[in-house]
């Protein structure tokens, strides 16, 4: 079966011979959510780019459901919805009359952007505020909007860049919820993101990257199979500070840690029971409050950062 998104030895040289990309093969199968995962610089970003025609690759190809983007871009992104970079929006607009513009320049038909447009505001949690202008959205909001517009005409498709860049905790936790809703729908999407806690959270694959080059590719449960680290789930009734989150990345045995909403945080721990007990002492003398500490799972940080390690 062919992979509704295939990338075959794709290369990005810039200016002074830097490689953003470098002989890059990645296949995404039907109805897969892929993460796109790697650091910031890693390429992913420009992979992207390249793969919905917003760039050119140095050499290689890109194919949606088997058509090359770099010979005919519009059959090939004709059933792909996207979000990449920031996105910007009319601000004299309300959400709906922003998708009634978007989906005419689509040349769907008004009833059907109305009915859709709908449906759509209900799922990114808009409906309340679908006759306020775009202009005094948040950040989080405005990147729910972008979301229901990549899903306006129905693609079989998806690319996101990071959905949640740059959002705060909450704004964070209300895109996730919209992710998790597209594992609903027959669609394939790829979605490049540098938190590992979020692919893990959202994905049902992954690709790593580093360097501009694949570290591994396969579906998340493989790949955790591999992992020694677990992911404990945090809650707390104090809010984790900058200062506090330094001094917990530095507790023995924690591998990483995300922050998953305004009163909670997921560490990637490698240890024990007993080492986990003293992860929990050290999050009570910080002062925490924890009122919630539960393993939930394998971390998938452990897996990464070796294999960037044995990549340098």
């Amino acid at each position: 079966m062919e992979a509704p998104i295939q990338v075959q030895g794709l290369t990005k040289v810039y200016g002074g011979g830097f490689r953003a990309v470098d002989a890059l093969d990645l296949s995404v199968p039907k109805r897969a959510f892929m993460g796109f995962l790697g650091p910031n610089g890693a390429g992913k970003t420009t992979t992207i780019k390249i793969i919905t025609n917003m760039l050119a690759a140095t050499s290689g190809e890109a194919y949606i459901n088997g058509v090359s983007v770099r010979k005919d871009p519009k059959r090939a992104l004709a059933d792909v919805g996207a979000v990449v970079e920031t996105p910007e929006f009319y601000p004299y607009l309300t959400p709906m009359e922003t998708l009634q513009y978007l989906g005419s320049l689509r040349g769907m038909p008004a009833s059907e952007i109305a009915a859709r447009g709908r449906d759509l505001l209900d799922l990114v949690k808009l409906t309340e505020w679908r006759d306020q202008r775009v202009g005094k959205f948040s950040k989080g909001m405005k990147q729910r909007l972008a979301l229901a517009q990549a899903l306006l005409p129905q693609p079989a498709v998806i690319i996101l860049d990071e959905p949640t860049s740059g959002l705060d905790p909450r704004g964070m936790v209300e895109v996730r919820d919209i992710l998790r809703q597209l594992h609903r729908m027959d669609v394939t999407v790829l979605m490049s993101s540098h938190l590992l806690n979020e692919v893990q959270e959202v994905c049902t694959d992954v690709a790593l990257i580093n360097r501009g080059r694949l570290l591994r590719a396969g579906s998340v449960a493989d790949l955790l199979n591999e992992v020694k680290a677990r992911r404990i789930d945090v809650r707390t009734l104090r809010p984790l500070t900058p200062a506090m989150f330094d001094r917990v990345r530095a507790v023995p045995g924690v591998k990483g840690l995300t922050i998953t909403g305004d009163l909670s945080f997921a560490v990637d721990f490698e240890g024990e029971e007993e080492a986990q007990a003293q992860l929990l002492i050290a999050l009570q003398n910080l002062g925490l409050m924890v009122v919630s500490f539960k393993e939930s799972g394998v971390a998938l940080e452990s897996l990464y950062m070796s294999l960037i390690m044995d990549s340098r």
